[in-house]
């Protein structure tokens, strides 16, 4: 009955977000919760953050794991937390009405992110190297 007495803007009402409920990599069983093609592969908490914090929504991570997740690796650790509604009940933000909606927007938005467009174009870049060496390799045998 605590959520009759709290106001939405405390930090315990604040929605929680994992990131294996975006994760393309985690199955619905694993605790995905947005479809596969929609969804992001390997999100971290600190993405998740700076997506929400530019769209304008408070956020704050915790240091919590997701109860199915089974690898306690420090990449896949945490919570973020986020207020959808103000203490009198209004929408922080007319575009996110549900988790659901932030889930979606959160998939959307970590691709366009600096830090993995810029991952992406030097993992092409890293692998055409090791694609010569491995023809190479083939005309030495």
């Amino acid at each position: 009955m605590a959520h009759l007495t709290q106001s939405p803007a405390d930090k315990e009402r604040f929605i929680c977000l994992y990131p294996v409920y975006i994760n393309s990599k985690k199955t619905l069983a694993e605790g995905r919760r947005i479809p596969s093609e929609k969804a992001v592969e390997n999100p971290s908490c600190s993405e998740i953050r700076d997506v929400l914090t530019a769209a304008g929504l408070n956020v704050y991570v915790e240091n919590k794991m997701h109860p199915r997740e089974w690898n306690r690796d420090v990449q896949f650790r945490g919570r973020v937390r986020v207020q959808l509604k103000q203490a009198d009940g209004e929408l922080c933000n007319e575009k996110f009405d549900s988790r659901k909606e932030v889930m979606f927007y959160v998939a959307e938005m970590i691709p366009k992110l600096k830090t993995r467009t810029q991952k992406s174009s030097g993992a092409d870049s890293s692998s055409q190297p090791g694609d010569g060496g491995k023809k190479s390799k083939k005309k030495k045998k």
